[in-house]
């Protein structure tokens, strides 16, 4: 059974129907002191595949919920699909002092799922953080789909080095392309700086194409860049559309022709679904 967590309904009954498996009647539910409560149906053995995206701290408790609910109501094995990891950015103790809270989000999501699945995670080492056993999918590559198919000399850019491979997995199954990347540097969670690639823009239609568009601060810094070189359309693209406070309304005055990002994060702009992607790897662990 699917069992869907309050951030990925929509998530959840696509990867059901892509694996022809029900979808559970999960209830949310919140007390006057604030506590959060998830409850499952009953389970006759068998597995359960949570899948719960953990964009806020209330995601995260619910999630922790959602695991150990479907243990008490009789399921054996525990496949936990985490499509956006909140906290995989603070994977370092930057600061004396601070704590390395996505391993301490993985330890805990560890002590009630047998198998894990992360999708596009910020690092791929922060699966070491996990006791459980890990699998990575990568779905970038189907933001390629919502794109226009008539790119004019498309260059498939990402905001730094280390999301260049992130723009190759969409420039390949775009068909056609370059690619490149900007240099960033960040100054704080808001203020960032982005240097130019040497690609050359003017006339193109550009495509920036990052894991996660938070705030928008690197993604209208690029557009702006490109705008002043001479671009013709600009697209952003990402998988995590987390788009906190103003990131829409920076993005739209920067000029951006259109905003796509998947549905691991469930926004206006998810025009494209992980599901195949996850009912693939889930069928791949518990076979």
């Amino acid at each position: 059974m699917i069992v869907p967590g309050a951030s990925s309904q929509a998530l959840a009954a696509a990867v059901a129907t892509a694996m022809d498996e029900p979808l559970a009647a999960v209830e949310y539910d919140r007390f006057p002191d604030g506590e959060t409560l998830a409850a499952v149906p009953d389970f006759d053995g068998g597995r359960a595949v949570v899948v719960a995206t953990t964009d806020s701290n209330d995601a995260w408790v619910e999630l922790l919920q959602l695991q150990d609910a479907v243990r008490e109501a009789g399921a054996d094995r525990v496949v936990t699909v985490i499509p956006y990891m909140g906290y995989a950015r603070q994977d370092a103790a930057f600061e004396d002092g601070h704590p390395v809270s996505a391993r301490a989000m993985a330890k805990a999501v560890s002590t009630g799922a047998d198998r894990v699945v992360l999708v596009n995670p910020h690092e791929e080492d922060l699966a070491s953080f996990f006791d459980a056993h890990v699998t990575i999918v990568d779905a970038a590559s189907r933001l390629a789909a919502p794109l226009p198919d008539d790119l004019d000399d498309p260059l498939f850019l990402s905001p730094d080095a280390s999301a260049v491979e992130l723009a190759g997995s969409v420039r390949e199954a775009y068909g056609r392309g370059e690619t490149d990347y900007f240099e960033k540097v960040r100054h704080s969670g808001t203020e960032v700086e982005v240097t130019p690639s040497d690609a050359d823009a003017a006339g193109r239609d550009v495509v920036i194409v990052d894991d996660i568009v938070a705030t928008g601060s690197t993604m209208s810094e690029a557009v702006a860049h490109l705008q002043s070189g001479g671009a013709a359309r600009v697209f952003a693209t990402c998988v995590h559309p987390l788009l906190v406070r103003n990131a829409r309304t920076k993005l739209e005055r920067a000029g951006i022709e259109r905003i796509v990002g998947t549905d691991t994060v469930e926004r206006a702009v998810s025009a494209v679904s992980v599901a195949p992607n996850v009912a693939a790897a889930v069928d791949a662990v518990t076979q």
